[in-house]
């Protein structure tokens, strides 16, 4: 076997997809029954019409990523459905704040319109190159200079205290609940970059849902993989060093347990002092009905940023940083059969997919405590909860090993990381392990389901250990 491939992520897939692509015999193995990693969906447990995404709901990136746009997830029968109310967040006093597919719209009806447009409207003609500079490798040049100023100007002014430039509660809270989609204390130059990416998605290719689930996202890529002579194996743990190469979509931590006395000293101590940041704790309601929200625009957004304020949102992510469970924690919740009504039963029971940002390694339920958040701005919640399917952040890496501590971001969500991978190093996806590499959310670009860390890591394995220069086509 030329390359084996350890996880089954979006990212792993993507790695394998190419290497397949290009001629090499490639094996993916995967420690879990099913595949996927962070883009699965399983059926609930009692009620099988209604089934829950494992880890990632709505996917922004599936239309925009540089990897995925060239795979063609449509042309191979991958429904993504555009809603148009990209994300919602309700506020605790007036109206909710609501980012819209359109940004005129969007202006519209926020206190302060015309500065979400003066911050959004130059990104979005030149969104494709603003695309570029935030899932880049970060070390290639930008190709468009004009475009890096922009985007620059826009990570200084919200990823530092400058972020009061954003005029108007509302429009200050719709920035910050996007940007808490990187788990990180705000404002952060990290957390700024993600908010701007994922907002600038929202008003272009908007916030897509796959009609089925995630695992329509993976399916595909694992159908390509089968096509082009990978093998799949599932339910086996790698737990020593494989032939040839090998690409680990893993925690970086993982290569110590596997390569041990292999693992250069300083690398180890390195690896050994590598830290994860705070956790989520999971819960996936059933639901009997519609939301009752108070604000009713609210019930056409399949996504939804329950943090309140852009203070609530800062303060929060600040006490999870701190190993504090806050009153409030950052709630991050989809609806997914709002975009895809397949996602309701025939009895009528539908998902809700929830996320609350909580300590690393937190065991906390925090079912009564989102449901509170819930019941704050749409009274009645309550009555329409048939079940809530309860993960601390502590049991997350029982469903992905990856998720140390409830860490979604695999310890990469902080700037450091973002630009050198776990450690410093030219190539970040590269290791000082003879033909190993690392592939997962760890290295640039980071977290988020667009194959990119894959790609580059794909790419380094062909330049560096098989000499092939050329990147292989990806369309259909």
């Amino acid at each position: 076997m030329d390359v084996t491939v350890v996880g089954s992520g979006p990212n792993g897939l993507a790695a394998a997809v190419i290497c397949a692509r290009a001629g090499l015999s490639v094996h993916v193995v995967e420690a879990q029954p099913t595949l996927g990693g962070g883009a699965r969906t399983l059926p609930d447990p009692e009620f099988d019409g209604v089934s829950h995404d494992v880890c990632s709901a709505v996917h922004p990136l599936a239309l925009a990523s540089p990897f995925l746009t060239e795979f063609d997830l449509p042309a191979r029968g991958v429904t993504l459905t555009v809603p148009e109310v990209s994300y919602g967040n309700p506020m605790p006093a007036g109206p909710a704040a609501i980012g819209y597919h359109d940004l005129e719209r969007t202006c519209a009806e926020l206190t302060e319109g015309d500065s979400w447009r003066r911050f959004f409207g130059p990104l979005l003609e030149r969104d494709d190159s603003v695309l570029e500079i935030l899932l880049g490798d970060k070390r290639s040049v930008p190709t468009d200079p004009v475009a890096a100023v922009q985007v620059g100007l826009r990570l200084l002014e919200q990823g530092t205290p400058a972020w009061r430039a954003l005029k108007g509660a509302d429009a200050r809270a719709l920035f910050t609940g996007v940007a808490a989609h990187v788990i990180s204390q705000m404002p952060s130059l990290v957390s700024a970059g993600g908010g701007t990416m994922l907002a600038t998605l929202a008003h272009t290719v908007g916030w897509p849902i796959p009609v089925g689930g995630s695992q329509a996202i993976s399916d595909a890529l694992i159908d390509d993989l089968r096509a082009h002579g990978g093998v799949i194996t599932s339910g086996e743990e790698v737990t020593d060093p494989t032939s040839g190469v090998a690409l680990f979509d893993t925690a970086p931590t993982s290569l110590l347990s596997i390569y041990q006395d292999a693992v250069p000293q300083r690398y180890a101590k390195a690896l050994r002092r590598y830290r994860f940041g705070p956790g989520v704790a999971k819960v996936d309601f059933v639901l009997s009905d519609e939301i009752p929200w108070t604000d009713s625009r609210l019930g056409a957004a399949p996504t939804l940023h329950m943090g309140g304020t852009r203070e609530h949102m800062a303060h929060a992510e600040r006490e999870a940083a701190a190993g504090r469970h806050p009153d409030w924690p950052m709630v991050l919740a989809a609806l997914p059969h709002l975009a895809d009504p397949g996602r309701v039963d025939a009895q009528g029971r539908r998902p809700l997919w929830t996320y609350a940002h909580v300590p690393s390694g937190s065991t906390v339920d925090q079912t009564e405590r989102i449901t509170a958040i819930f019941e704050r701005f749409a009274p009645g919640f309550r009555d329409i909860v048939v079940a809530a399917r309860s993960v601390p952040a502590a049991r997350l890496a029982d469903h992905n090993a990856n998720l140390v501590g409830g860490d979604i971001g695999v310890g990469g969500n902080t700037l450091m990381h973002a630009l050198a991978g776990p450690t410093p190093r030219l190539d970040p996806w590269s290791t000082p392990i003879p033909k190993v590499y690392l592939c997962s959310s760890a290295t640039p670009p980071g977290g988020g389901v667009h194959g990119m860390s894959g790609y580059y890591a794909a790419r380094s394995v062909l330049r560096r250990e098989f000499g092939i220069k050329k990147m292989p086509t990806l369309s259909p």
